[in-house]
């Protein structure tokens, strides 16, 4: 038999602009068909859990199957929580695009249709507990109850600032919150991650890390070098991997290769992984509660895929219209998670169309409040620029001579 010619093949996405969005090869599932596997499962038996998708929430906005029985425990009040957290990210997200869209600060990244991921994972959090976050994950900062007034500040650059200007408007630290400082060099977080996580289990204090990488960023070699640290050390971390459909403009094909899921990638390294529905708050509840319950138990590493879409543009630098349709969002067959966790309390009668419109409205005037009166302190139209001597603090415990030197020949 002849053989084929050798050629280069290229992934191609779902659909370029000006054509119909098609998700048709997406295999979603049924709710509730996959179960809960057992704390102490190892890689070997994970199979099922890579390559399917866990989800909790039907089309009918019920929760079903032995991941709903999981978390039996989550009331309403519980879950109306993180509906509000949701909201909030969102109009945080749109105001702050808006003020970007004015001049008035020079960068944002939205998260918006991920929002499910960060607010319900940071819920299953324990105090000491550490993110290594991507510039997405803003969501963990609310639902952590971080100050908007601290988070806003840094985003304009003013005197509200907390790192004084010494990050991107994006990065955002707060130890205190559990969200190590990001890195603006993608996937050099997740071999962090995993260095913490040795350190927690040296020090035997308890505290469980968790890591967080989008689908592009797996291509890196820090992410290969994360996987087979954790893989061999066994330290006690969750690898958050976060496919959302897109990497800036380049198609997720394009960092999977030939490998069916991340999920089976992080297998492969003899990691147990599961692939969940990220739009589906009650199921990123339930897997994070496993997931993290397996690692503080001792039982080592897990890895999770978050199967998500990328609604917004990667960033206010980007224009995704000029590699996708326009209206491709609308077609993702697993939904917006406001709207699905929003169904589900109604159908409960724990929510109501009119609360929904209330709260979101409610949610608008606190976060415009707040806006305004942190612009009061300085945006890119109404520069207010900080003192030059701040660049001298909180670089050393102690000022050396030599800093204290230039310092006073700056005049500062």
């Amino acid at each position: 038999m002849k053989k084929n010619a050798p050629a280069l093949t290229f992934p191609k996405p779902p659909a370029r602009p000006n054509e119909s969005p098609d998700f048709s090869s997406v295999d979603v599932g049924v709710a509730g068909e996959l179960g809960v596997p057992p704390i102490d499962i190892v890689a070997a038996d994970c199979r099922p859990y890579a390559n399917g998708l866990i989800r909790v929430l039907n089309d009918e906005g019920h929760a079903v199957g032995p991941w709903a029985d999981f978390i039996d425990d989550v009331d309403l009040e519980f879950l109306t929580q993180g509906l509000r957290d949701m909201m909030t990210i969102r109009t945080l997200d749109q105001r702050m695009l808006n003020a970007q869209r004015q001049g008035k600060t020079s960068f944002y990244v939205q998260c918006t249709g991920e929002e499910a991921i960060g607010c319900a994972f940071q819920r299953q959090l324990q105090p000491g507990d550490m993110n290594f976050p991507t510039y997405r994950q803003q969501s963990l900062l609310i639902a952590a109850g971080y100050s908007m007034e601290l988070l806003m500040g840094q985003l304009y650059s003013n005197e509200l600032d907390p790192m004084q200007g010494r990050q991107l408007p994006v990065m955002h630290s707060s130890r205190k919150d559990g969200f190590f400082s990001i890195s603006g060099n993608l996937g050099t977080q997740y071999i962090q991650a995993v260095g913490w996580a040795m350190a927690n289990a040296l020090t035997d204090d308890g505290k469980i890390t968790a890591g967080w990488i989008g689908d592009g960023a797996t291509a890196s070699n820090d992410f290969h070098s994360a996987l087979l640290c954790a893989s061999v050390y066994q330290p006690p971390i969750v690898l958050n991997i976060v496919n959302n459909q897109w990497a800036i403009s380049t198609y997720t094909g394009v960092a999977s290769g030939k490998s069916r899921t991340y999920a089976a990638r992080a297998r492969g390294y003899g990691i147990p992984s599961l692939r969940v529905d990220g739009n589906d708050y009650l199921a990123v509840c339930a897997v994070s509660r496993w997931a993290l319950t397996r690692v503080r138990q001792g039982y080592g590493p897990v890895a999770i895929e978050w199967f998500t879409y990328r609604t917004a543009p990667h960033s206010t630098s980007d224009d995704p219209s000029a590699y996708r349709p326009r209206d491709e969002a609308k077609a993702w067959p697993l939904g917006d998670p406001i709207d699905r966790l929003k169904q589900h309390l109604i159908v409960n009668e724990a929510w109501s169309e009119e609360r929904h419109v209330q709260t979101q409205a409610q949610l608008l005037d606190e976060i415009t409040t707040t806006q305004k009166a942190v612009e009061a302190h300085g945006t890119l139209v109404d520069n207010k620029p900080l003192s030059p001597a701040l660049m001298f603090n909180e670089v050393f415990a102690e000022m050396p001579e030599h800093l204290r030197r230039q310092r006073q020949e700056s005049g500062f």
